[in-house]
Protein backbone atom coordinates (compact mmCIF):
# COMPACT_ATOMS: atom_id res chain seq x y z
CA UNK A 1 0.00 0.00 0.00
CA UNK A 2 1.37 3.40 -1.02
CA UNK A 3 1.67 5.62 2.08
CA UNK A 4 1.35 8.68 -0.21
CA UNK A 5 -2.33 7.79 -0.63
CA UNK A 6 -2.87 8.78 3.03
CA UNK A 7 -1.93 12.44 2.48
CA UNK A 8 -5.19 13.55 0.76
CA UNK A 9 -7.21 11.90 3.56
CA UNK A 10 -5.22 13.65 6.28
CA UNK A 11 -5.57 17.03 4.56
CA UNK A 12 -9.31 16.49 3.97
CA UNK A 13 -9.98 15.51 7.61
CA UNK A 14 -8.11 18.53 8.97
CA UNK A 15 -9.77 20.94 6.50
CA UNK A 16 -13.34 19.62 6.78
CA UNK A 17 -13.48 19.21 10.57
CA UNK A 18 -11.74 22.54 11.12
CA UNK A 19 -14.23 24.34 8.86
CA UNK A 20 -17.46 22.48 9.68
CA UNK A 21 -17.06 21.64 13.38
CA UNK A 22 -14.24 23.92 14.63
CA UNK A 23 -12.24 20.81 15.64
CA UNK A 24 -8.53 20.39 14.89
CA UNK A 25 -7.65 16.70 14.43
CA UNK A 26 -4.06 15.50 14.91
CA UNK A 27 -3.12 12.60 12.63
CA UNK A 28 -1.22 9.60 13.93
CA UNK A 29 0.97 7.22 11.96
CA UNK A 30 -0.89 5.31 9.21
CA UNK A 31 -0.89 1.52 9.59
CA UNK A 32 -2.20 -1.59 7.85
CA UNK A 33 -5.33 -2.80 9.61
CA UNK A 34 -5.46 -6.54 10.36
CA UNK A 35 -9.15 -7.07 11.25
CA UNK A 36 -12.59 -5.69 10.39
CA UNK A 37 -13.58 -4.33 13.84
CA UNK A 38 -14.26 -0.59 13.78
CA UNK A 39 -12.09 1.71 15.90
CA UNK A 40 -15.14 3.67 17.06
CA UNK A 41 -18.84 3.66 17.89
CA UNK A 42 -20.21 5.16 14.67
CA UNK A 43 -18.85 4.69 11.13
CA UNK A 44 -19.55 6.32 7.80
CA UNK A 45 -18.75 4.05 4.82
CA UNK A 46 -18.44 4.99 1.14
CA UNK A 47 -17.88 2.60 -1.75
CA UNK A 48 -15.72 3.90 -4.62
CA UNK A 49 -15.37 3.03 -8.30
CA UNK A 50 -13.37 4.46 -11.17
CA UNK A 51 -9.67 3.84 -11.83
CA UNK A 52 -9.83 1.45 -8.88
CA UNK A 53 -12.64 0.05 -6.75
CA UNK A 54 -12.73 -0.10 -3.00
CA UNK A 55 -14.08 1.71 0.03
CA UNK A 56 -13.43 4.52 2.49
CA UNK A 57 -14.67 4.58 6.08
CA UNK A 58 -14.44 6.98 9.00
CA UNK A 59 -15.12 5.62 12.51
CA UNK A 60 -15.68 8.04 15.39
CA UNK A 61 -15.81 7.45 19.13
CA UNK A 62 -19.15 8.53 20.58
CA UNK A 63 -17.55 11.55 22.32
CA UNK A 64 -15.91 12.70 19.09
CA UNK A 65 -19.11 12.25 17.05
CA UNK A 66 -21.16 14.24 19.58
CA UNK A 67 -18.53 17.03 19.61
CA UNK A 68 -18.67 17.20 15.81
CA UNK A 69 -22.48 17.43 15.86
CA UNK A 70 -22.33 20.20 18.48
CA UNK A 71 -19.66 21.99 16.44
CA UNK A 72 -21.80 21.78 13.30
CA UNK A 73 -25.22 22.50 14.84
CA UNK A 74 -24.39 24.39 18.00
CA UNK A 75 -26.22 23.09 21.04
CA UNK A 76 -29.45 22.68 19.07
CA UNK A 77 -29.45 18.88 19.00
CA UNK A 78 -33.01 17.59 18.67
CA UNK A 79 -32.46 13.85 18.45
CA UNK A 80 -28.91 12.85 19.35
CA UNK A 81 -28.88 9.52 17.49
CA UNK A 82 -30.46 10.94 14.32
CA UNK A 83 -28.28 14.05 14.37
CA UNK A 84 -25.10 12.01 14.95
CA UNK A 85 -26.02 9.58 12.16
CA UNK A 86 -26.76 12.44 9.73
CA UNK A 87 -23.62 14.39 10.69
CA UNK A 88 -21.33 11.36 10.37
CA UNK A 89 -22.79 10.62 6.92
CA UNK A 90 -22.27 14.21 5.83
CA UNK A 91 -18.73 14.47 7.27
CA UNK A 92 -17.83 11.14 5.62
CA UNK A 93 -19.16 12.45 2.31
CA UNK A 94 -17.20 15.72 2.59
CA UNK A 95 -13.90 14.15 3.73
CA UNK A 96 -14.04 11.34 1.17
CA UNK A 97 -15.01 13.82 -1.56
CA UNK A 98 -12.15 16.19 -0.78
CA UNK A 99 -9.71 13.26 -0.49
CA UNK A 100 -10.86 11.98 -3.90
CA UNK A 101 -10.06 15.43 -5.37
CA UNK A 102 -6.55 15.12 -3.93
CA UNK A 103 -6.22 11.59 -5.30
CA UNK A 104 -7.38 12.82 -8.73
CA UNK A 105 -4.60 15.43 -8.71
CA UNK A 106 -2.21 12.48 -8.22
CA UNK A 107 -3.78 10.65 -11.18
CA UNK A 108 -6.30 8.37 -9.41
CA UNK A 109 -9.90 9.21 -10.37
CA UNK A 110 -12.60 7.74 -8.12
CA UNK A 111 -16.36 8.26 -7.74
CA UNK A 112 -18.04 7.71 -4.40
CA UNK A 113 -21.39 6.23 -3.44
CA UNK A 114 -23.82 7.71 -0.94
CA UNK A 115 -22.44 7.05 2.56
CA UNK A 116 -24.02 4.45 4.79
CA UNK A 117 -23.72 4.85 8.57
CA UNK A 118 -23.20 2.01 11.04
CA UNK A 119 -23.82 2.50 14.78
CA UNK A 120 -22.92 0.29 17.73
CA UNK A 121 -20.18 -0.94 20.02
CA UNK A 122 -17.65 -3.30 18.40
CA UNK A 123 -19.35 -3.18 14.99
CA UNK A 124 -17.47 -4.44 11.96
CA UNK A 125 -16.68 -2.82 8.62
CA UNK A 126 -16.77 -4.89 5.44
CA UNK A 127 -14.48 -3.18 2.96
CA UNK A 128 -15.13 -4.19 -0.64
CA UNK A 129 -11.53 -5.08 -1.42
CA UNK A 130 -9.09 -7.93 -1.02
CA UNK A 131 -6.12 -5.56 -0.75
CA UNK A 132 -4.68 -4.37 2.59
CA UNK A 133 -6.69 -1.77 4.51
CA UNK A 134 -4.78 1.42 5.33
CA UNK A 135 -5.87 3.06 8.59
CA UNK A 136 -5.05 6.57 9.80
CA UNK A 137 -5.80 7.30 13.47
CA UNK A 138 -6.64 10.86 14.54
CA UNK A 139 -7.00 12.42 17.96
CA UNK A 140 -8.91 15.56 18.89
CA UNK A 141 -9.53 17.35 22.16
CA UNK A 142 -12.97 15.67 22.12
CA UNK A 143 -12.09 12.08 21.17
CA UNK A 144 -10.65 9.92 18.42
CA UNK A 145 -11.54 8.81 14.91
CA UNK A 146 -9.95 6.58 12.29
CA UNK A 147 -10.07 6.84 8.51
CA UNK A 148 -9.68 3.56 6.65
CA UNK A 149 -9.39 2.98 2.92
CA UNK A 150 -8.52 0.24 0.47
CA UNK A 151 -8.44 0.19 -3.32
CA UNK A 152 -7.79 -2.62 -5.81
Amino acid sequence: MDIQLAKPFIKAAVDVLGTMAMITPQPGAPFVKKDNVAHGDVTGLVGVTGDKKGSISISFTKACAVAIVKGMLGDQIDDLMTDVKDAVGEITNMISGQARVGLAEAGLTLQGSTPSVILGDNHTISHVSTTPIMAIPFSTEKGEFTIEFCFE
